[in-house]
């Protein structure tokens, strides 16, 4: 008999149309042993929506009593058979947000009637047909099982991930330990980012960087629905957000994963500070740059750019020495971004337009990578606070910078206080650096240096030392001799002994340029 308790409100849930955690879909309500029995035949709509609970009635005026997300269980005894009543009827289950309806055949309908099922089809409404009869109570006792077992484990999964996050943040892991455990935990590619749409930590998972990070910040900001982002901020503070891209469902809910680790990401801003992303952001990319930590050239080149250091179209420069310029404080820049805009000279600040910098130190290595518009030098301001190093010439792409990398961190070793040389002023430091890995130059450099190695680990001389500033100052003695803070009588005495020991004429051209690039092979 019809219900007429139609004295309901009208607040109800939406008909989700995505996984939701700890319910089961449609396609899983269909696998229950008791439908099963009755041969279900999916005729129309999707199986992909949750099941918040079953529902029994064969009313036409069932909608008013649904809340959302039930799956329909009915024999349609009750229901109209005119095209237009049954078209009204599905509109109505269906603003009712019903997840599905399943129809017995046999009491009122021996198939399904066109008008249903075109009117199904256009609602994208699960209809589902059973050809045999079925017990309803025994198809409602297992799906409300699956249902209550989905939810505790949801509910277990979400502590689960409390206590992970909780641990991280206690133990002050580093953010991008943070990160890459929400990656793991959501099996996709995570990102951080800043309030600018540019990377500070991605873990891609599985995938490939130059895939997820390709054209990131244009594509972050036209903030795509497939994507899973919660914000990261505390104390009325928002820092940036933290970004899934799709992959599989997740027991707990994806939003909750991010939720827990955007919690902990806010906890280790508060403490580190507001610097801590820049510097983030900066260490790790040198490091990967510096390190080779990356797959393919393509992937270190989207991390540069998703991070806001432009590499394509512009000239690349590496810088290796013990001071690296930092922006001046108070200048303008975009938040959270690891560029400059300025430097400090003196007191006076001087603007450097559109370079793009990353410093970082490397073991004992202040390393600066700048990108400048082509055609344009590295800036003065910062060669001037470079300090004692080296500069690379400029590079039009990465493959190309990291080629001249070797050769820079080569290059800065040898130079002296306050010195700044520049690989384009040094032409067999740079093949050096080059054939660095080739066994021949490295014989070379062991047959002709041996023995004053030898010499000077057994009596803690300076021959080595020496001979550097000979090859320094090819034909000029007295500057050899102040490079190599020696009078020029003991400097000359330590020429002999060179000589003799290597049996060579130190004043031979072809000699001094044999010596100078086993000199640089040996690197000390």
């Amino acid at each position: 008999m019809p219900s007429d308790r139609l004295d309901f409100t009208s607040d109800r849930t939406d008909r989700p149309d995505a996984y939701e955690p700890g319910l089961p879909t449609v396609a899983d309500a269909l696998g229950v042993a008791s439908l099963q029995a009755g041969l279900p035949e999916l005729l129309a709509g999707s199986v992909d929506v949750p099941v918040r609970w079953v529902h029994v009635s064969d009313s036409d005026r069932v909608a008013p009593l649904l809340n959302g997300g039930e799956l329909l269980l009915t024999t349609g005894a009750s229901w109209p058979g005119a095209a237009d009543p049954l078209t009204r009827l599905v509109d109505e289950l269906a603003d009712a947000g019903v997840a599905g309806i399943v129809l017995e055949l046999g009491t009122r309908f021996t198939v399904a009637p066109p008008a249903l099922l075109a009117a199904c089809r256009a609602r994208d409404l699960a209809l589902v047909t059973l050809d045999r009869e079925v017990k309803f109570v025994a198809v409602t006792e297992e799906v409300h099982r699956r249902i209550i077992a989905g939810q505790v484990e949801a509910l277990q999964e979400r502590q689960r991930l409390h206590d992970l996050f909780t641990g991280l943040s206690l133990r002050g892991a580093p953010i991008e330990v943070v990160v890459r455990e929400t990656a793991r935990a959501l099996r996709a590619p995570v990102v951080l980012e800043d309030l600018a749409h540019e990377v500070v930590v991605a873990d891609t998972f599985d995938a490939a960087e130059a895939e997820v990070l390709a054209d990131w910040t244009r594509r972050s900001r036209r903030l795509p629905e497939t994507w899973t982002r919660v914000p990261v901020a505390a104390r009325g503070s928002r820092w940036g957000e933290l970004v899934a891209l799709p992959g599989p469902p997740h027991p707990g809910g994806r939003a909750t994963v991010l939720e827990q680790a955007a919690t902990a990401l806010a906890l280790s801003r508060l403490a580190d500070g507001d610097g801590a992303w820049a510097r983030l952001r900066a260490d790790g990319l040198v490091a990967a740059v510096i390190g080779e930590r990356f797959v393919a050239v393509a992937d270190i080149e989207a991390r540069l750019e998703a991070s806001g250091f432009p590499v394509h179209g512009r000239a690349l420069y590496a810088a290796v020495g013990s001071s690296v310029p930092e922006p001046v404080e108070g200048t303008p820049r975009r938040p959270g971004a690891s560029t400059a805009s300025a430097t400090r000279v003196g007191s006076l600040p001087l603007p450097i337009g559109e370079t793009r910098i990353l410093s970082a130190t490397i073991d004992t290595e202040r390393i600066l990578l700048a990108s400048v518009p082509a055609g344009s030098p590295l800036p003065d301001p910062l060669v001037a606070d470079l300090g004692s190093g080296a500069v690379s010439d400029p590079a039009e792409t990465v493959a190309e910078l990291l080629a001249a990398l070797p050769a820079v961190r080569r290059l800065a070793r040898q130079a002296g206080p306050g010195e700044l040389l520049r690989v384009a002023d040094r032409p067999l430091a740079r093949l050096a650096a080059e054939l660095s890995g080739d066994h021949r130059l490295q014989e070379h450099s062991a047959r002709l240096l041996a023995p004053l190695i030898r010499h000077d680990d057994a009596t803690g001389g300076d021959l080595i030392r020496v001979l550097h500033a000979v090859v320094a100052h090819p034909g000029n003695r007295t500057a050899a001799a102040s490079a190599s803070h020696l009078s020029r009588s003991v400097f000359y005495q330590r020429l002999t002994v060179i000589a003799d020991l290597l049996g060579a004429d130190l004043d031979d051209g072809e000699t001094l340029s044999a010596l100078h690039l086993a000199l640089l092979a040996h690197g000390r």
